[in-house]
């Protein structure tokens, strides 16, 4: 993914370098090639592209606070740890019974 920016920048760098060593060229000159079109396009592209990144990770972060602060509240309703559901009948039927699905007859 950063093989392209890293080519911009190698020719940005050689853009000033030739502005740098060019008989009517300056250093100054040569600085601000490198800055405006190197570095600058580079980091605002980089940025773009990372945003998604950094969307979805602010996303799950907060996902994850709002999991430990329910889990804080009801500190008695720990899940279980075999996999299995607690969404289950209630204890009401047997085991052996099962469960019709939402909206069908059983």
């Amino acid at each position: 993914m950063y093989i392209v920016p890293i080519a911009w920048l190698y020719v940005a760098l050689m853009m000033a370098v030739a502005e740098a060593t060019s008989s009517q060229g300056t250093l100054l000159g040569a600085f601000f090639t490198f800055l405006l079109y190197g570095l600058l396009p580079i980091a605002l592209v980089l940025y773009f592209i990372g945003t998604p990144a950094r969307r979805r990770l602010r996303l799950a972060q907060e996902a994850q606070e709002a999991q430990d602060a329910r889990a804080a509240q009801a500190p008695d309703a720990a899940p279980i740890a075999d996999g299995r559901s607690d969404q289950g009948n209630g204890g009401d039927l047997p085991a052996s019974d099962p469960l019709a699905p939402v909206g069908k007859k059983p």
